[in-house]
């Protein structure tokens, strides 16, 4: 009877394999940029967001985790109206959105260039489901400056939703802001 070590080339092959495929499907910072303290009245603090704070480093990603049937995310709540928190108008149409409206932004890896743009994506969090349109990027590649709105990049596992989003999924108002949820598309 041979010994397994005997197949040693064969099992070193095929573990350097799994190594390398378990270390593609990482997403790991792309860089880092350094924060810069917004001008007065420039940081819309609207939904509890966040401004840069200067000198502090806030990593970037081009990648987000890879996608599966439920993808794991951290679902936040952004305004996608004009003067709310979220910048300016989304970059999928070009357009504000009503906060009433069940719509979101996609961190930078799952926004994907665009490919999901204005198309529906389903997620599941607090034991309900919800349907919402993908209209513009959470961008995890830049931030801290006015086209941000002087908040910081996006995490790589960023859903940003509007009120409507929480709304379906029944979260009360006082517990809007943060919650792990799945999603799809749709």
């Amino acid at each position: 009877m041979k010994s397994f070590f005997s197949k040693g080339p064969i099992v070193a092959i095929l573990l350097l394999a799994i190594f390398v495929v378990s270390e593609a499907q990482q997403c790991r910072p792309s860089g880092r940029i350094r924060g810069r303290k917004p001008p007065p009245g420039q940081c819309n603090q609207e939904d509890d967001s966040d401004c840069c704070k200067a000198g502090k480093m806030y990593p970037t990603y081009t990648c987000s985790p890879p996608m599966s049937g439920n993808t794991k995310a951290y679902l936040t709540l952004n305004s996608f109206e004009a003067g709310g928190d979220g910048g300016g108008p989304s970059e999928c149409d070009g357009q504000y959105h009503d906060d009433n409206t069940p719509v979101v932004a996609l961190s930078t890896g799952w926004y994907n260039g665009g490919s999901r743009c204005l198309k529906n994506i389903r997620i599941n969090g607090n034991g309900q489901s919800v349907v919402a349109m993908v209209v513009d990027e959470c961008d995890s590649t830049e931030g801290c400056d006015a086209d941000h709105d002087y908040q910081p990049p996006c995490p790589n596992n960023i859903v940003d939703a509007s009120k409507a989003v929480w709304k379906a999924l029944g979260v009360s108002e006082d517990n809007w802001g943060g919650l792990d949820i799945t999603w799809s598309d749709a």
